[in-house]
């Protein structure tokens, strides 16, 4: 990209900033409650985290922990607020809404910005936790601790959190380029944008997946991790809906045509897509109905005494 282009797309993205206010601000109001809720779990002794960690049992020494919480949780929800934006826009178009498309498009831009800078600020609270707690080590080792557990995929190597933290990272480090990309769409090609901008969703599914294996307050098989799952219905829904009838045409599948090359190839990955978002519909419905959801038993054994001891199925 050329200075001249760089500097352009950046006026764009600064020029919006009036429209992002708003969104942001809700988002920070919405992780301080989510954060005084968690605060008075922990200190009621009724937090899941402290069944999971019953050494965590102090909100006032733990608070950077339970900011990163509560950071991760407003991700996740701006995460499945944007997505369901998009595939509303990139689906059938309703005969009614309540707002213009336009409207729609804003607050899918804009939601999409706050989610990458929910999910840094969760990963960067992290890092500032293990900074602050690990005292065993000089200031130099702490600060290269607080930096690769978070940051560097592999690095971190406790429990469960050897496959979850990958995931996580992985979600953070697709969803800042594709979530930038479409303030240079001018630049790279719509046709381009278009095609790249479709792994934002897998950046959603990363998301979830790392919660579900990670988040502490669904760790247990009860009813916040039932409704996680529930969650995750409507998305498939309106991504089967959106293969199946997008608002493109040239994304429509219709019959395969012989002889066309190039193009038969792309018709059956269509269709194994439909077949595949079909089967996620089904399965998510299976997972919720059977309560078969993955959760962990509540721990019965003495309390641990160090941070991750319990992490472990």
């Amino acid at each position: 990209m050329t200075p001249q282009a760089f500097t352009a797309s950046s006026a764009r993205l600064v020029a919006s900033r009036h429209t992002h206010l708003p969104d942001a601000t809700a988002a920070v109001v919405v992780t301080a409650l989510v954060f005084a809720l968690l605060w008075a779990r922990m200190e009621s002794g009724a937090s899941d985290t402290v069944a999971v960690m019953p050494f965590m049992d102090d909100a006032g020494t733990y608070w950077m922990y339970l900011l990163s919480q509560a950071f991760g949780w407003s991700a996740l929800l701006w995460a499945w607020g944007t997505v369901m934006l998009g595939l509303l826009l990139s689906g059938p178009r309703p005969d009614r809404l309540p707002v213009s498309r336009q409207v729609l498009e804003r607050w899918h831009r804009t939601t999409s910005l706050t989610t990458m800078a929910l999910m840094f600020a969760h990963a960067l609270m992290f890092a500032a936790e293990l900074v602050r707690y690990e005292t065993k080590v000089d200031w130099a080792e702490r600060l290269w601790v607080g930096f690769a557990d978070p940051f560097v995929p592999g690095w971190y190597d406790s429990g469960t959190g050897r496959i979850a933290i990958p995931l996580g990272q992985g979600a953070l480090y697709l969803a800042i380029p594709l979530g930038l990309l479409f303030y240079v769409r001018h630049r790279i090609g719509a046709n381009t944008w278009r095609r790249l901008h479709r792994f934002v969703i897998v950046v959603y599914v990363l998301s979830v997946w790392h919660t579900l294996l990670y988040g502490t307050n669904v760790w247990f098989g009860e009813w916040p991790r039932t409704v996680l799952w529930l969650l995750q219905l409507p998305v498939a829904a309106l991504l089967l809906l959106r293969l199946l009838k997008p608002a493109r045409r040239a994304e429509r599948l219709g019959p395969p045509r012989r002889g066309a090359g190039t193009a038969r190839p792309a018709w059956w990955a269509r269709a194994a897509g439909r077949v595949v978002a079909g089967a996620v519909v089904v399965g998510l419905v299976i997972v919720v109905v059977s309560d078969r959801d993955g959760g962990r038993d509540r721990p019965t054994r003495p309390p641990a005494t160090a941070p991750h001891e319990q992490e472990t199925d």
